[in-house]
Formats: C-alpha cells, sequence, structure tokens
C-alpha cells in the first residue's frame, strides 16, 4: 500500500521529480533544486521512512515506486522526468520498469541496476549507538557517532535526522532528541534496499546515469545489466567527485542534468 509523501514543489515547467538517496531528505537535492528550477517544476520528495514522510513497516523498491505513482496520481502528473541519488536513483529505475508509461525519462546519479553487496553496516550500528533518551546535544551525538564513522561531512549528513523533541512529543520521547528516520525498518529491511530494481524491461526512453570518478557505485561489470534493462541510456562521469557528486559539484552535476532534459 502507497504513502503519501512529503513534498515540496518550486519553480515552473515541465515536470521533474527529485529523490534523495538512504539516510537523507528531500533537502539533500536543495541545490539542484535551485539550479534546475528555471525551467522545470521540481517535486522534491521523502521517501518513505525518511524525513517527513509516514513510517512503514516495508521497504521495498516497488512499494516506493508506488508511493512516487500515487504522489503523481494526487498531484494531477500524468508524466514527469525522474531525478534520483543511489536509492532514489533505484526508486526512479523501479518506476521507469513498472510504469514506463508514466515516465518521461531519468537521471540516475550514482547507482547501478544490480545488487549490492551490505555498504552501510558501520553507519546503522552508529546511529543505533546513539542513545537519544540521554544526549542533551547535537555534540553528544556526533561523539558517539565518531567511533563509528570517522568522516565529518558525512557524520554531520546523518546527523541531520536527529532532531529536537517539541513539547506536544513530550510523552512520545524519552530525551531531548528523536529520530526523522525509521531506523529498525530501515535496518531490518536493508536487503531489500540494496537489491536490483525488479522487471524485465527495458524501459525504452532516455536514461542519463551520472557517475562520480571517484565513486565504486558504477562500474565497467555493470555495464551489460544497464544495457539490458535501458537500452537508450548514455553515461557521464564528474572527475574529482564520490559518491555525493550533485553535492561536490553540483555546477556540473546540474549542468549535465539541464543539457539531458532540454534534449
Amino acid at each position: 500500500m502507497s504513502v503519501e509523501l512529503n513534498y515540496r514543489i518550486t519553480g515552473d515547467g515541465q515536470p521533474l521529480i527529485l529523490l534523495h538517496g538512504l539516510f537523507g531528505s528531500l533537502d539533500n537535492l536543495g541545490g539542484i533544486s535551485r539550479r534546475l528550477q528555471d525551467h522545470w517544476q521540481i517535486h522534491a520528495l521523502d521517501q518513505r521512512n525518511h524525513g517527513s514522510s509516514p513510517h512503514t513497516d516495508t521497504m521495498d523498491y516497488p512499494s516506493m515506486a508506488e508511493d512516487v505513482l500515487a504522489y503523481m496520481d494526487a498531484r494531477g502528473l500524468d508524466k514527469a522526468a525522474i531525478l534520483g541519488h543511489s536509492m532514489g536513483g533505484k526508486t526512479a529505475m523501479q518506476l521507469a520498469l513498472q510504469a514506463p508509461e508514466r515516465v518521461d525519462r531519468i537521471i540516475v546519479a550514482d547507482i547501478a541496476p544490480v545488487t549490492y553487496h551490505p555498504r552501510h553496516d558501520v553507519v546503522m550500528e552508529g546511529l543505533a549507538a546513539i542513545d537519544t533518551g540521554v544526549i542533551r546535544s547535537r555534540q553528544d551525538a556526533d561523539e558517539v557517532l565518531a567511533d563509528y564513522v570517522e568522516e565529518p561531512g558525512v557524520r554531520q549528513f546523518l546527523l541531520k535526522n536527529l532532531v529536537r523533541v517539541t513539547d506536544d512529543e513530550r510523552n512520545d520521547y524519552p530525551g531531548s532528541f528523536r529520530w526523522r528516520l525509521n531506523l529498525p525498518v530501515i535496518e531490518r529491511c536493508y536487503s531489500q534496499l540494496a537489491r536490483a530494481p525488479e522487471g524485465d524491461g527495458p524501459f525504452e526512453g532516455p536514461v542519463l546515469f551520472i557517475k562520480g570518478a571517484d565513486s565504486a557505485y558504477i562500474q565497467e561489470k555493470h555495464r551489460d545489466d544497464i544495457r539490458r534493462l535501458f537500452p537508450h541510456a548514455d553515461l557521464r562521469i564528474i572527475n574529482g567527485t564520490g559518491h555525493w557528486l550533485h553535492a561536490e559539484k553540483p555546477d556540473s552535476f546540474a549542468a549535465l542534468c539541464r543539457r539531458f532534459l532540454s534534449e
């Protein structure tokens, strides 16, 4: 069953739906939204169990694609372009395979249509180690997480999901902070999030894969899977970037998106 996703709409023009990655929210692609909203109507979504969207007991790509379709139905969007990063890229690919008639074209940022080995076990362990009933500041949480995640920028990204408990929420949460993420379900469903999108394909529409040159998420060995499901796919590489290519070089990333969307 689909859920009603939290969203933000900016700009005017043809619809472009933005889908963030794991542990993220619609704010993660805000820089790209601002760079494209002059020519496209941007629909930035929080995926289920993330941001301000509802928490559910299930999390797999067919269900997440249904969430996006339900959003499109609610907003009267017969067809849209989709841009997704990482987990959001897999949701975009699933949507294109599942309901190709609703998808104009897709942009897939640094992810391939394959099943990956677990990559986030340490992150999950670190997030679980933060006792929201005990910590009194974000600094407290950062000190705990630093034992698991070395990079300060990654910790800062993850801790954006830690929010202060409001007065109205005091009866539901014992401490000063709570997670916006549904961590238990994300951890339980992680194997499903690591899987390839489902569908025999192919999606015959235009597809652009954008890879960070320093990232290993898209590799030469994935070429056959990409061509089988997306025969009209193109690949562009942004040098000097890793998995967070849209944040590391937003102007270069947005320029590639603008060129592809305008074709």
